[in-house]
Parts: structure tokens; sequence; C-alpha cells
């Protein structure tokens, strides 16, 4: 579908030189005779003449121009008007944005690139076809669900059905490998990212083909409907966030084909011109000796000559409209200057390409250069984009080292930056390395041909870091595997290093002018992807570029530390806390750890004002608070909006952003006061200082650097802050948007590729297996042995292609460089977090996303990029851990912090932590006072706030000390399902028995907040127990119902979670039992006995549920449910035994006497609950068939001491029980409690002298002072006898 020629050239004034007509002779250097054979020597005649120069007629530049169309119009082609027959429509071919799509789209600026964003969108070209033979190209950038090829005008699409799905369309999609004409087949090969699809239809023979990267797939659909009113449309449909570029023509097509007209008398004219000027490039005038000197082009010059110059402004008034046309820019000028450089060498070695931009700056209109300019670096970055992979990365190298070229000429790098052509958003496909999908084609096999993956798996199903077992030929092939590596590697490198230099490039800041563009570099972007970070820049754009920017940030940084000694080195870089609340920085509406930027402002302006010398203004205070109210209707708009400009284009949109997506970035951006903030004098009284927007676009340098006294983007350092130079204004600012982008979406991508990795591992293990069954397989059965040598093969081809894969993903993402990055952003998050922290209140200005992203890259370090490169490696990382777990100890309780998310997240980084010894130890390394502040916290009663997570690290501090507490399976499941490697597995134990040791001294010394905290405990054990019994009961009934009908398994999970809960709540009694035994023994403590009473009814509870015979439990166990593999015997009665042994055994003689009497005196006590630990289950346990459970069949797991120590529990009970039954006279129903009706009376109340036992009043009054009868106030309880005369 040719366009012609694509863009339409600007008008232009042509040069008319006075020396030209008005003075012939005053040429200035040479003579006439010299500047005529100059001029024949540069604009040779193509058709055969004399050759003689004396048989020559004489040229001038009078006669020149004549010349020059007498040239230009040889041999050159006519336009043929029937080249365009057979096509209706507008010139040149662009998408229909106006009519011709379905759903919701993105459409890029030049009306060609299309992103999807809703279920199924559909659009087609402006332009169709009723006869002929017609082509056109689509440039795949995400390789997801589309279907692309032809349609006519009637047909009609939705959501759920799109091209090739009505009777007149076709399609062909890559993703599932098929055709689409209402019904479907296979067709094609599958494609990826970065490929090229050509769409061939024939409407003299009625037939449809496709291509792939100019491979026909064959022809795909014959006998198509054709005839008077039917004409077809190149169209595509495609689902949510997948991209694809189309080329009708107005571009020079990747894959050339014969059915697309090229712009020929253009083209001729643009090559011819270029021979012109390759000529005035090669050739030498020698004034002297009056003669013309060939010379290499490379080392031409512009140095003014006048007869040069004029002769190429004679040229260049051809040239110049001609540059302003996309597909001469791309097939003559981009082929021109990717010549200039295909020698080698570093682009230093080549300035004749920063003499033709110079030459292009003084004989180009401005606008000319512009937009040749911008139509050269879009051709740059489509060429880097879809060109293919090739294990040496030529491809990619020759179009960066050309953009480096370019962009170090000054006035082109800052007419690129200043004029946005060269907006992030397009940019950072320059620092994306795509990974290859299809591994031969990207020659990965030639450059690693030994592919390797572990084989050894340790008893967790884990791979073995250092195999002790492993093969010399196992050894030779990791070996050989990791040498390919490594060539892939510095491969890769080098164009890292490339990107990297780019960077630097824009990040220049040798002139003063350019210091808002390298900002605005960054900033630009992020308001943009806090809107649709996914949509425009794909994340796995944004992690390539994440690293290189770190790499030229630090480089920018460190080479102003270098001439600055006293100011801060990127090793200790951090942001500083002013830019959180000084306004200088729009955080736009990312939340903050205190709130609401403006709920902020106007609590803490008071301390604004004493801390960091900043007054708000009351005026501004309100109208802000104005601006929240209206933010639902402006949102609403603004939600509204990209809809809008999608669909009709009739919207002005800022020319930098290339898909119009202006979402709410664009109020923030146009809001007429950002900050609202004056800075005050500390002495005198404040200024009221004239507001102005802070939006990239209308920042001045001071408003980033400051000038007289004002601090620019450091306004407002507060008093705790070092008066020391930190770095470059500017690059703080950069740093800040680095953060928040790994935030936004780098963390989650990361997160994704390691899928490889877990791929190689899946397929690894599924190997190593069906390598076992050939090995076991019974020579008889050759059936089954095809079947597993079947397999067998597949999944060795299928490690093949990962392992290379894996090599490219390590290379790219998960390299020992890139941890260093990632660690280096920890670093800087942990800095922030400190100095912000330091600043009291103030922290509260703080934004959440640092947090985050220092727990985020903490995760990733742990997660993602071992084993193969180890976090211990890190410099300084003992340090580091020891920082951040003191970040997590502190602000998981900070009053500051009111963020439920961001609470949420503290809390399970701090249980992730102490889950790992290498990160306990950190924790037991920061101060001692910060210890004992984090366990207060933890034992804070449990009541109105989340205490799962709570409790789960209170547990992990205990796990490995208490009974039967050191599996790391649960051992239920290894003796039901021991070949299972999927079975959940917890962390080896690593108890901190210095945090114990602090919790027991604080439940020692603080009587009142031990008697809360464990009667939250008691509260929520008895609350989860109950929950638990009353979910099982449910799936009981459920399971015995003769239609058998299906349990819900969010129903199962949320049983699950209360059994866990209530082991978990066990096991902290346990530990605190341990601990401080007093709590519960002593009973000169306040609540002591009551506390007792109370975990001995919740012990017999629990143990007459789990023991009884043929149970609800029993029954439930039995039935093995997907979801309650966690639920069994073995995790609640060991933990419960834990407690028992320990006041019943372990104590000393008054505590034992005391725990004994309480648990024989409670109503539910059994002692045949207590025998079935040890399986001595009664008379029916000799009958049945069913084994009991028993702690004896747990040797692994229960010692000889621990069953030695149970059994001693036991006689004990044993010999007790019989004791008080013969002790115990019968009492009468009168003398028993009203309330609980188990115990005898023993208190009464003052006023009302009502009665009660014990426990009942004690247990009543931690709630409620009201009498349980009268509701009298209670103000005292006495003990009570009944009198001997009754």
């Amino acid at each position: 579908m040719s366009s012609k020629g694509g863009g339409t050239a600007l008008t232009r004034r042509n040069y008319r030189l006075a020396s030209d007509m008005d003075k012939p002779r005053s040429t200035g250097i040479v003579n006439e005779k010299m500047l005529s054979d100059y001029l024949h020597h540069v604009f040779p005649s193509t058709k055969q003449g004399p050759t003689l120069a004396s048989l020559r007629k004489p040229l001038g530049f009078q006669d020149l121009p004549a010349h020059l169309e007498k040239l230009l119009s040889e041999d050159t082609p006519t336009e043929d008007g029937q080249a365009v027959d057979g096509r209706l429509g507008p010139q040149p071919v662009v998408l229909d944005h106006t009519s011709g799509f379905e759903g919701l789209l993105f459409v890029d600026d030049d009306l060609l690139g299309v992103i999807g964003h809703s279920n199924f969108s559909s659009i087609r070209a402006t332009t169709c076809v009723y006869k002929g033979k017609w082509a056109y190209e689509v440039l795949i950038s995400s390789q997801g669900l589309m279907q692309i090829g032809w349609c006519t005008l009637s047909c009609r699409f939705n959501q759920e059905e799109g091209v090739g799905d009505t009777p007149d369309s076709y399609a062909y999609d890559g993703n599932r490998v098929r055709k689409w004409n209402v019904t479907t087949t296979n067709y094609g090969k599958s494609w990826a990212a970065g490929d090229i699809v050509s769409c061939l239809i024939d409407l003299d023979e009625g037939t449809i083909t496709f291509c792939l990267n100019g491979q026909s797939l064959g022809t795909a659909f014959t006998n198509i409907k054709m005839g008077p009113g039917i004409a077809y449309f190149p169209a595509i449909s495609l689902s949510f966030k997948e991209s694809v570029a189309f080329n009708f023509g107005s571009r020079p097509l990747r894959y050339p084909s014969q059915l697309i007209n090229p712009p020929a008398a253009d083209l001729m004219k643009a090559h011819k011109l270029l021979g012109y000027i390759k000529n005035v490039l090669s050739t030498a005038i020698d004034a002297q000796e009056e003669r013309l000197v060939e010379k290499d082009c490379a080392v031409w010059r512009l140095h003014g000559e006048p007869t040069v110059l004029v002769t190429l402004a004679h040229i260049f008034n051809h040239f110049a409209p001609l540059m302003c046309k996309v597909y001469l820019v791309e097939d003559v000028l981009m082929n021109f200057l990717l010549g200039i450089l295909e020698g080698g060498g570093s682009v230093d070695e080549h300035p004749l390409i920063q003499q033709l931009l110079d030459l292009f700056w003084l004989l180009m209109e401005d606008h000319e250069v512009n937009e040749c300019l911008k139509q050269l670096m879009m051709s740059l970055l489509r060429a880097y984009r879809f060109s293919p992979i090739i294990p040496d990365l030529g491809f990619q190298i020759h179009y960066l080292r050309l953009t480096t070229a370019i962009l170090r000429h000054e006035k082109s790098r800052k007419y690129l930056l200043s004029n946005l052509t060269f907006d992030v958003l397009r940019s950072v496909v320059f620092f994306y390395i795509k990974t290859p999908l299809r591994v031969k084609e990207a020659g990965l096999e030639e450059l690693i041909p030994t592919t390797w993956w572990p084989t050894h798996f340790d008893k967790e199903g884990k791979d073995e870091r250092e195999p002790k077992d492993e093969s010399a030929d196992e050894r030779l092939r990791r070996r050989a595997y990791e040498r390919g590596c490594q060539r892939l590697k510095k491969r890769i490198e080098v164009v890292e290093e490339l990107q990297v230099q780019i960077l630097r490039l824009l990040l220049n800041n040798k002139d003063k002018s350019t210091v808002a563009s390298r900002v605005c570099l960054h900033m630009r972007a992020l308001c943009v992807f806090e809107q649709h970070p996914t949509a425009l820049c794909p994340p796995e754009y944004m992690v390539c570029f994440l690293h290189r920017l770190i790499t030229a940030v630090r480089g920018c940084w460190d080479e102003g530390h270098r001439k600055s000694p006293s100011s801060v080195s990127s090793d200790e870089a951090y942001v500083p806390p002013q830019l959180f609340y000084n306004g200088k920085v729009d955080y736009f509406d990312l939340q903050r750890l205190g709130g609401l930027l403006s709920h902020l402002k106007k609590t803490l302006k008071d301390d604004l004002a004493s801390k960091a010398n900043i007054i708000i203004d009351p005026a501004e205070i309100q109208a802000t608070s104005m601006d929240d109210l209206d933010e639902d209707d402006e949102s609403g708009a603004a939600q509204r909006l990209p809809g809008a400009v999608a669909m009709g284009g009739a919207l002005a949109r800022p020319s930098w952003l290339s898909s119009p997506t202006l979402g709410r970035a664009n109020r923030f951006l146009s809001t007429a006061a950002v900050s609202l903030m004056t800075p005050r004098r500390p002495l005198s009284q404040p200024e009221k200082v004239k507001v102005r927007t802070l939006a990239v676009e209308q920042r001045t340098e001071e408003d980033i650097e400051g000038s007289h006294g004002n601090d620019g983007l450091l306004l407002g350092r507060p008093l705790e802050e070092p008066d020391q130079q930190i770095a470059d204004k500017s690059l703080l600012e950069i740093v800040d948007g680095i953060v928040m982008m790994y935030n936004l979406s780098v963390h989650q991508q990361l997160g994704k590729m390691v899928v490889v990795s877990d791929d190689v591992h899946e397929y690894a293990v599924a190997l190593k297996d069906t390598e076992e069954k050939i090995a076991r397989c019974p020579a008889s059965r050759a059936d089954i042995l095809e079947e597993l040598q079947k397999s067998q093969k597949v999944f060795a081809e299928k490690l093949n292609h990962l392992s290379r894969r894996l090599a490219w993903i390590n290379a790219t993402i998960y390299s020992k460089e890139k941890m260093l990055d990632i660690y280096w952003l920890l670093c800087v998050c942990i800095r922030t977090i400190e100095h912000a922290d330091n600043t009291g209140s103030l922290f509260a200005f703080t934004s959440e996303f640092y947090l985050n992203v220092a727990m985020n890259a903490y995760s990733a370090l742990k997660n993602y990029f071992s084993p193969a490169n180890g976090m211990d490696e890190l410099p300084g990382y003992e340090e580091t851990l020891t920082q951040l777990a003191a970040i997590l100890a502190k602000h998981f309780a900070d009053p500051r912090i009111v963020g439920t998310d961001i609470k949420d997240s503290l809390m399970q980084a701090l249980a992730s932590y102490v889950c790992y010894p290498q990160s306990l130890r950190a924790v037991e390394r920061i101060p001692e006072e910060q210890r004992v502040a984090m366990m207060k916290n933890l034992l804070a009663p449990y009541e109105q706030r989340p205490w799962a997570q709570t409790n789960w690290i209170l547990v992990r501090l205990w796990r490995g000390c208490g009974f039967g507490y050191r599996y790391t399976r649960l051992p239920h499941l290894l003796k039901t399902k021991p070949e299972d490697a999927n079975l959940p597995s917890l962390q080896k134990p690593c108890p901190s028995l210095l945090l114990q040791r602090h919790m027991a001294e604080l439940l020692s010394m603080d009587k009142d907040m031990a008697a809360s905290f464990l009667n939250s405990v008691l509260n929520q054990l008895n609350w989860a127990f109950s929950e638990f019994i009353g979910m099982i009961q449910e799936i009981q009934q459920a399971a015995e119902r003769p239609e058998r009908n299906f349990v819900d398994t969010r129903q199962l999970k949320v049983c699950a979670t209360c059994f866990d809960l209530s082991v978990s709540l066990l096991r902290v009694l346990e530990m605190t039992v341990t601990l401080v035994p007093e709590i519960f023994l002593d009973w000169s403590r306040p609540s002591a006995e009551l506390l007792l009473r109370r975990l001995a009814q919740l012990l017999n509870q629990v143990l007459n549920r789990v023991t009884a015979e043929k149970n609800l439990f029993d029954r439930v166990v039995n039935l093995r449910l997907p979801g309650l593999e966690s639920v069994d015997h073995y995790p609640i009665l060991v933990a419960v035994t834990g407690i028992l042994v320990r006041i019943l055994v372990d104590g000393d003689r008054q505590g034992v006497s005391r725990a004994a009497s309480v648990l024989l005196s409670d109503p539910c006590f059994q002692l045949h609950s207590i025998q079935h630990l040890l399986g001595e289950g009664g008379e029916s346990s000799s009958s049945s068939a069913r084994k009991h459970f028993s702690l004896h069949a747990y040797t692994d797991y229960i010692s000889e001491e621990e069953k030695h120590r149970v059994e001693l529990m036991l006689a004990f009970l044993t010999e007790e029980s019989k004791q008080a039954a013969a002790s115990t006279a019968p009492t009468s129903e009168e003398d028993l409690c009203p309330i609980c009706y188990a115990h005898p009376i023993s208190a009464i109340f003052k006023p009302c002298s009502h009665k009660s036992c014990k426990a009942c009043i004690n247990q009543h009054l931690m709630n409620n002072k009201d009498c349980f009868f009268c509701k009298a106030t209670i103000t005292g309880v006495e003990d009570y006898s009944k009198p001997a005369s009754s």
C-alpha cells in the first residue's frame, strides 16, 4: 500500500545567492577554470559526452541551478498514475482512528502504532483495495493474542469477535498459530516480539498469503469474496496491552515486496544528491597548484571555504526538502550514516557525522532539520526494536553507535531534548535488550553449544549448589555451559556500554540549559507510568532502562564527587527529606506514610514552620481542601479523556506523549499551584513568595539549582539534616525517579522473569524422574518403555531450549552487575528512610514507596538473584542487613505510619526476616534499646490490631525450642505422601535466644502488660479453635450428604488457617510458660490464678475435641481433603503437650502442685485424653483396626527425653486424679457457682453481696465492672467460705 514517499514536505524558500548572478567572478578562492573543473567533478553527467576537460562547456555557479535540474531530471521515472489503480482512500495510508475501530485503543502520534486497551479491540486502515496485488507489514511489539489480516466495510466487530471472526474478514494469529475466517485451522508458525508479519492479498486470483520475517507461510485463503462493492481494508484485532506498528509503505519495508511501489522518483533524486555530497566530501581544491585532489571522506572538515559552501548550498536546495520524508530519511540518509560507522572503532574515530550534522544545521531551514532529525531518530528506534537477534548482536550495536554519534552533536542533542521528539516513552526502547524466544534463530546454539541443568536435588526438591557426587561428565558439561554463558555475557556487555553512553549524553550537564531537560527525561515518563505503567512502556523495557540509568547516574554522581570532594559519593547516595515536603517535586497522588498530603499540610504546619522554616499560606490550604472535594469530578473527566482521544483524536495532546494517555497526570501538570510552601527567614517576619507551578515544562533552573540564598530543590532543610552538599540537585530528582520506577513496574517484572528458572527446575525434576522410571521398567513392557523414552526426549529438548534462554536472562537481568544495581537502590532507600526518620514528625511526609522498595529490593536480592549470585558477596552486606532490620523493627509499629497496606507489608517483611538465620542475626545486631522496643510492640495486646502476623513472628522466634518443634516438613504429611516433592515446606528452625530473653524480661517486669497480653492470646485461641470446630462440623455434614456436594475451597482454606492460628497461639503460650512460668504459677501476681484456670480450660477443650474416639476431628482428617493437608493430630497435640509438660513436670514443687490442682478441678478434664498422647487409648484400642495417634510413632521428631517427660506427666496425673477422686466430697447443687456450675462458690461481691467462683468473677472483671446479676458496679471481691454451721 504505497504512500508515495510518506509525509508531505514542508514549504521552503529557495536559496538565492547574491554571488551567483550579480558577481560571477567573485568566487574568492578559485578561478573560473578551476571552478568549472570542480563543479564538473562534483556533478558528473550520466550521459556519454566529451571526456576531455577542454571540450566540456564551462560551468559556473550562475549555470549550476539549471545544470543540477537537468541532472536530476535525467533517467528519473515518471510517477505512473495507474500505480494507484485498485485502491480507494486518502494518501498516506494510516489507521482510521475516527470511525474504523471497535473497543478502546491507544493510537500513536503517527497513526501507525496501536495498543489494545480493552478485551479485544479492532481497528482498520483508512484505505481499501478492490483489485490488483497489495501488501503491508506489521511489526509485532508483543507476542500475545492478535488477529491480523483484511476485512470489508460490512464487517462488524465487538469485544468478543474481531478480524477473522466474521464472514468477510481473514486473519492470521501467530499466538495460537492459526488462521481465521469464521472457522479456524492450524496455519503458519508462532510469532515473537520483534517479528515482522507481511500480509499479502491478490484480488486477481482471490488469495491471501502471510509471511513471517520474509518467509512465506503459504497461501492461507483462496476463493475470497470479490466483485462489485467488495473492497478490503488492512485490519487488526488485539487483546489488552498487546501492541503493533503498521507499515503501509510510508517507510521502507523490512522485507521488500514487488507489490508495494516505493517513491522511485524521490529515491533516485535523493541518491543522486547524496552522491554529489559524497563527491564534495572526497574532493579538495589545491588553489596553489590549481588542481583537484582526491581525499578520504572521513577526514573532511567544514572549514568555511566559499566554493565548497556555495556548492553544498545548491545541493541542499534540492536535498533538504527530501529529507523531511520519512521513507527517504530511513532508506537514504540513515543507511549512509550507518555506512560511515561500518569500519568499526569507537564513535569518536568517525568525526564525519559531526561535520555532516553541522552542515545540516548550516544549510537547512530549522523546520527541515528538525523534521529530519525527528524522523532519523524514530527510524533508528524502529530499526533497533525490530532488528533480529544474532549471536554477536551486530544489528543492535550498529544502530546504537549511530544514535550515540548523533547525540554527541551538541546542537542536535539540545534540539532532541528541548523539543521533546526524543521522549522517554519512545527512547526507552534503546535501552532494552530483548530475550530471544526462538533460540535457534537467535544463534544461541552456536554460542552455547553445550547445555546444562541441575540434576541433584536435596530432600526438599531444591537444587544443591555444590553437589558432592557430581560426575566428571556432568562437571565438564557444567563448565562448558558456564563458558558459553560468559561469551554471551561479554557480547551483551558491549550493547549495555553503548546504552549507558547514550544516557550519559542525555544527562550531559556541561551547559546549564539542559538541566531541566535531564530531569524531565525521567519525570515525564513517570507521570505516565503512574497512570498506565504497562500499556505504554512494557515492564521488561523498564528493567533494562533502570539498570542503564543507575549506571549512568552513578557515573555522573561520582564525576561530580571528584570535582567536589566534600560532597557525598554515589556509594553514600540518598534523597534528602526536604524533597518530600517542600513541593519542588510533584509526587502526584502517591501515598505518603502519614496519609494524604493535604491532611499532613494542615496537621503538621506548625512542625514545618519550626523544624524546616517553611510556612503554608492558609488560603492555599483552603484551596487544597476545595481541590480534594472536586477530585471525584475531575478524575471522572480524566478517565473519560483517554478514550475520547483514542477514538476521536480531536483533543490536543502534548507532542512528547507517544500515545494519548493523559489521564490524571494532565491534571497535575496543569495545576496552578503545586507548591503550597514558601521559605521562612528565621529572624524576620515570613514573606509571602509568589507560587509557581512545578510542572516539568515550566520549571526553571532556579527552581532546581536555586540562587541567592534559595536552596532550590533542597529548600527547607530540617535542623537534623547535615549542612553538606549531597550532589547535583537534578541528579537527586532522577534518583528519586529511579526508586519510583522500581516500585511501579520493575520489581514485578523481576519476579516474572524467574519463571524460566522455575521451568528449568521443573523439567529437570521431571526428566530425572522419567530416567529413574526407565531404569526400573521391566524389559517385557516395551510399550511403556517406548512412551517413557518419548517423554525423556521431549523433556531433554525442552531443557536444551530453556537452559539457553536462561543463560540469556541471567546475563541481561540476573547478572552480578545487575544485582549490585538493585543492592545500591536498596542502600539508597535505607539511607533516605534513616535521614527522614531523624526529622521526627516530618517523617510522615515521606513517600510510601521508599519503604516498599527497601523491602522489595531485599526480597529480589534474596529470591531472584540467588543462588547464581550469593548475597553474602555484596559489599557491606551484613551492615546493610542490620540497617534494614532496624528500619523494620522500628517502623512496623510506628504511629507516624497510618496506611494499613504499608503496615501489613512491614509486618510481613519482619516475619520473613526472622525466618532465616542470616537476617535473624541482623535483627539481633541492632541496638538493644531498639530490640527491646520491638519486642514490646510485639507483646502489645492482640485486640483491635492485626495480630496474626505478630503471632507468627513470635512463633518463629520459638521454633526449634518447643516440644517436638524442630521439623521442616509436617511429619504427618511425610508419612502419608513421602514422595510428593511439592509438600508445604517450612524453613529450618532458627530460634533467637536473645530475643526470647528480652521477651522474658519484659513479661516478668511489667505485670500488667503480661496479664493483658496473655489474656488477649487466650481470647484469640478460644476464638480460633471455636471457629475451626464450627467449620469442620459444616465440612463433615457436607461430606456425609448423599448428593456429595463439593466443599468450597475458600471454606477449606479458612478452616486450615484457623487451625494453623490455633497451633501458633498454643506455641506462643508454650513459649511464655517456658520463659516466664511465674506468670501462671506465682499466684502473688495479679491474674496469675485466673490465667492458669483459663489456660487449663482451653487445653482440656482442645484435648477432648482432638483425642475423642471416632470424633469429628478424626473423621475430617481421614477425608484427606485438598487444602486441609496441614490439619492433623500431630501439630496441635504436640503443642498442647509442650505446655502441659512445662507446668506439670519441669516446674518447682509448689507450681506443679498448683497446676495439677487447677487442671484436675476443671470439669472438662479427662485422663484418657492425656493417655491418648502415648497411644494408651483405653479398651477399644486393642480391638480397633485403625492405629491410634501416638507420640511413640514420631521417633524422628520427638526425642527419648521428651517422651520420658510425657510418661512422667501421665503417671503424675494418674496418681493425682486418684487422690483427688478419693478426697473430693460430693458438693450440693446449692454450693456450686451459679455461673459455670463447675466450681464451688468461693467469692462474694461488694457492695451487692452476690456470689460466684473466683474464676468466673475474675474473668468477668477483666472486661466489665458490673455485677452479673444486679448490674451494680463492683467495688471489691472477697473470699467466701461456707459457714461451718451449714
